[in-house]
């Protein structure tokens, strides 16, 4: 990249506002604060509309053009000296959970709108444009499918098919856009390309906090298989039915439990292995439980690993369900292959972290995010900052102002050098 000494050396000298950023978070957060410091505002209500409107007059007053496409993306562009040139994209969801926190997905988000607004205070120009997106229903929690608007930019499935879902109280995606003013003309699908997309992230879990890093270079993000198993052996008296004649499905449960623990545990440190639902049946004090239906959700790294602890799942069910003499079956319902990120980007990530004299490691993401979506169409990167004990979706959720300013640091280098700066 040739660039005279002035442009280069403001660019290399520049650094976010932290305290802006900061600023923004918390106004964002005020939008469907709840009384413990978190947040609920889900997807397409008024309050999401509340949102997207302070991001839009922000993201005009900063000089963007936006638009919105017709799954109600928002996306907020500041111009290139080369127009012609694919957008280097950022962005997230600033949807949330019912008992949502300040930071997970609105980081990303702000920290996008704080790369443009620093560029603007500097006088920097990019040759490629640069957008910060706002992803529609992220989070999942009022309309199916998790990722919708990323889903449909990247073609995973049709605009029509999104649209169509309904939450529930049968209002449709199409009906809620409409309420909110955010059923967008723009086109929505794979044509909107990007030349690179990074989205910048609290962690939402404990590796980097435990490891005393203040910035998680992400390699790649975790396949996940997710299934409904049901255990049907036989109700019957607690009190009659002796220990060795029964057929009890919670106790088979309990044994399946522990070998999805260990199918996990024994491919560390990235596979994962979880039990999160169980419903027993017919759940009486007195009564040897009949049948069981449980959740199981594998998560690792490669496909190989994946598919052999999916074998492992069924070939445990099969021993258990013969030598307990019941039945099981497994129905997967999710599948979500591993997603490895461009190499180039996640290099320039660990190289200005390092640059910039912030600790950093190599990371996998164990969540899914809409980087996940879009490294299917488009060179993808994530950058993970710490989180209070790792806990997210949840209201207490917290992060360090200084590692939120640190990562969006991080976001800035990379997104110039993505878009390179104009002379």
């Amino acid at each position: 990249m040739q660039v005279t000494t002035s442009v280069e050396g403001r660019a290399l000298e520049m650094r976010v506002d932290g305290g802006r950023l900061w600023a923004s978070l918390m106004d964002l957060a005020a939008i469907g604060a709840t009384a413990k410091g978190g947040v609920c505002r889900l997807a397409l209500t008024e309050l999401d509309r509340q949102g997207r409107d302070l991001f839009v007059r922000w993201a005009e007053q900063a000089g963007c053009t936006v638009r919105v496409d017709g799954i109600g993306n928002i996306f907020a562009r500041r111009a290139g000296t080369d127009p012609g040139r694919p957008a280097v994209m950022t962005g997230s969801h600033i949807d949330t959970q019912p008992t949502g926190g300040k930071f997970d997905g609105n980081y990303g988000v702000l920290a996008g709108l704080e790369v443009i607004r620093t560029l603007d205070a500097a006088g920097i120009q990019t040759r490629a444009p640069i957008e910060v997106v706002v992803w529609t229903n992220e989070e999942g929690s009022r309309f199916t499918p998790v990722m919708m608007g990323s889903g449909v930019h990247v073609g995973a499935f049709t605009l029509a098919h999104a649209l169509a879902q309904t939450d529930a109280e049968g209002v449709s995606v199409q009906q809620a856009l409409q309420a909110i003013g955010y059923a967008g003309l723009a086109p929505a699908g794979p044509a909107n390309a990007a030349g690179a997309y990074f989205e910048a992230h609290i962690e939402q879990g404990p590796v980097l906090e435990n490891h005393g890093k203040v910035v998680g270079v992400v390699t790649a993000a975790l396949g996940q298989r997710w299934y409904n198993v049901r255990l049907t052996g036989m109700e019957a008296h607690a009190g009659p039915t002796p220990m060795e004649l029964r057929k009890d499905a919670l106790l088979v449960a309990g044994r399946l439990i522990a070998e999805v623990n260990r199918i996990a545990t024994t491919r560390a440190p990235h596979a994962r292995g979880t039990v999160g639902s169980l419903q027993v049946f017919p759940n009486s004090r007195n009564v040897i439980p009949g049948q069981v239906t449980m959740s199981v959700d594998l998560r690792a790294p490669d496909d190989a690993q994946l598919l052999a602890m999916d074998q492992d799942l069924r070939a445990a069910c099969e021993r258990f369900a013969h030598e307990a003499g019941i039945a099981i079956a497994v129905e997967q319902v999710v599948s979500f292959p591993p997603q490895p990120f461009a190499p180039p980007l996640v290099e320039s990530i660990r190289a200005h972290a390092n640059d910039l004299g912030y600790s950093a490691m190599d990371v996998v993401s164990g969540a899914g995010h809409d980087a996940v979506y879009l490294a299917r169409v488009a060179p993808t990167a994530m950058i993970f900052v710490p989180c209070a004990d790792g806990i997210s979706h949840n209201e207490i959720e917290a992060a360090e102002p200084e590692h939120l300013e640190a990562g969006c640091n991080v976001l800035l280098r990379a997104m110039l050098a993505a878009a390179e700066v104009q002379a």
